[in-house]
């Protein structure tokens, strides 16, 4: 008699899902699990989606690998040649942007040297700080936010004199509060890089623990859908099953105390239900790969319908509540066509201050808020037709919602805010602002966005550690469940028969407690939960 291979469901096709699937195939050749990955839309990558804009290639979500030495999706990368340059020019193919302008709102250069220096050093003197753990944590202000803030406070009181003078008369800047446009800049990238809608709501404790691996920050000549392409060929046809929407998760708990029947008694330990006619699975194993505001959405509120996945019974309170606590942002990415009318001039990497108040006498009326957040436009590679600019938080949910014809007249809006027509004025070094920005295209004549906060398969980008949080509770996120305490014995002891073990996995980026919010992250995540399950059953797997 030939013994039933245990089975396994992964849901999602993304990077973690795809990775999962991909070492149980390959570290058992096949034999030991019968597999599925169910995906709700028709494409796999997740929040992986390489694509193409006026004949440049873009991502629409994952961008960088972060750090090359030791980067599992480096040498990914690098093994299948997906770095191998391609006639398609690709997004930051030149790496980060250097050299920028700086300009304040009403198109006044700010001195590189008296303002933009400085400010620069000691916001990134700042952020290394909390990055490797040195920063002070204050019980009542916790946030990078009051962190930062404290931070620039400091300085201005260190500085000889402390200060505001020096204003421009022909521009009506002083250097206070040029520093703190240029300041704010900087906060406006940070929740972009973050997802953190505000700073003050982004754990200062927590950022000592997040890594990159060391070495530059690169992108994929070929594309970041490359990787995941490259995975998914290696499995079987037909294993991933496309347009499956996952509504619900049946399990056994073993205990009566989350509400609600045990699920699935008959026919397997899990069950899971999809939407429209496609028939319920039964599963020994399921991988659960959605995104932190899929799971956000699944809990609900009380007499609201879920728009996430559900579980039957509920998830154990522990579950439930690092998931509320875990931080979910939404980050969009905007790409300009410049209007070809205007010749082949090229654009600047430009770099925006705007006026902080609503009052201000130089904040230009016209510009909308959700760009007032935004802090650089800039080409995706020297010499591109194709301008970017990143949005978080509200701003970037705004994006979503507008129509193109919105956005152009808004974007045009702004460029001829910070860079007007006029020729560059002369240079005086006694002031802090240097003079009107020079003249540059301004045109745009298409645009394409992204739109992940509002898309029903992900409900945002990527996680954070928000306050009240801690990397304990990303650990929580990736407990499998039944929870099983120490040495492996179930949570209820007064259960005779416990129930089947690792029923409910977990992997993705938002599992991770190092690796959070990124690629790398998810691949590590879906790495560790396949061997999670070869452990169980004992396998020798071979390495990936």
């Amino acid at each position: 008699m030939v013994a039933k291979k245990p089975c396994v469901v992964i849901v999602g096709a993304g990077m973690a899902g795809i990775t999962a699937a991909h070492r149980l195939h390959t570290a058992s050749s096949g034999d030991h699990f019968d597999l599925c990955i169910v995906e709700a839309s028709h494409r796999t990558g997740g929040r992986i989606l390489t694509s193409e804009f006026a004949g440049d290639r873009i991502e629409m979500g994952a961008t960088w690998i972060h750090g090359i030495r030791g980067s599992p999706i480096h040498a990914l990368a690098s093994d299948i040649g997906a770095l191998a340059h391609d006639p398609c020019p690709w997004e930051r193919m030149d790496g980060f942007p250097s050299d920028p302008i700086t300009v304040a709102e009403g198109g006044t250069l700010i001195d590189p040297s008296l303002v933009v220096a400085p400010i620069t050093s000691l916001y990134r003197r700042l952020m290394d700080s909390a990055r490797a753990g040195d920063a002070p944590v204050d019980p009542k202000r916790p946030g990078v936010g009051q962190f930062l803030r404290h931070g620039l406070q400091e300085y201005r009181a260190s500085r000889t004199g402390g200060g505001g003078g020096g204003g421009s008369r022909s521009t009506d800047w002083n250097l206070e509060e040029l520093e703190e446009a240029v300041f704010t800049m900087h906060e406006f990238t940070e929740r972009t890089c973050t997802s953190a809608d505000d700073l003050a709501e982004l754990n200062l404790a927590a950022e000592g623990e997040y890594r990159d691996y060391p070495g530059d920050h690169i992108t994929i000549a070929q594309g970041y859908s490359r990787i995941v392409q490259h995975l998914a060929s290696a499995l079987p046809r037909g294993m991933i099953r496309f347009g499956r929407l996952l509504q619900r998760i049946e399990w056994r708990s073993g205990s009566d105390d989350n509400g609600g029947d045990d699920g699935c008694r008959d026919g397997g330990p899990v069950r899971l239900y999809f939407e429209g006619e496609h028939s319920a699975m039964v599963a020994d194993h399921v991988i659960v790969t959605v995104s932190l505001g899929v799971l956000k959405a699944g809990l609900g509120k009380p007499g609201e319908e879920s728009s996430g996945v559900a579980f039957s019974p509920a998830l154990p309170v522990f579950k439930r509540e690092a998931i509320e606590r875990v931080g979910f942002g939404v980050v969009n990415k905007l790409f300009m066509e410049m209007d070809a009318a205007e010749g082949w001039g090229r654009f600047p990497f430009l770099q925006m201050a705007f006026a902080r108040e609503e009052e201000d006498r130089r904040r230009v009326a016209e510009i909308p808020r959700w760009i007032r957040k935004t802090a650089s436009i800039c080409p995706i590679y020297d010499g591109s037709r194709v301008l970017q600019a990143w949005f978080a938080g509200k701003e970037a949910l705004e994006l979503e919602a507008l129509p193109d014809e919105e956005v152009i007249r808004s974007i045009h809006l702004t460029l001829h805010a910070f860079l007007p027509t006029r020729a560059a004025g002369k240079v005086d070094r006694r002031c802090n602002g240097v003079g009107a920005a020079p003249t540059y295209p301004r045109r745009i004549s298409r645009v394409k966005r992204s739109g992940w906060g509002k898309d029903p398969l992900f409900l945002g980008s990527y996680s954070y550690v928000a306050v009240g949080s801690s990397g304990d509770d990303l650990d929580l996120m990736a407990e499998p469940l039944p929870h099983r305490g120490r040495g492996g014995e179930p949570d209820d002891r007064d259960v005779v028969s416990p129930p089947p073990a690792l029923q409910i996995l977990f992997a993705g980026e938002a599992t991770h407690r190092m690796h959070y919010s990124t690629t790398h992250g998810a691949y590590l995540s879906g790495i560790r939960e396949a061997n999670r399950l070869l452990q169980h059953y004992r396998y020798t797997s071979a390495a990936l």
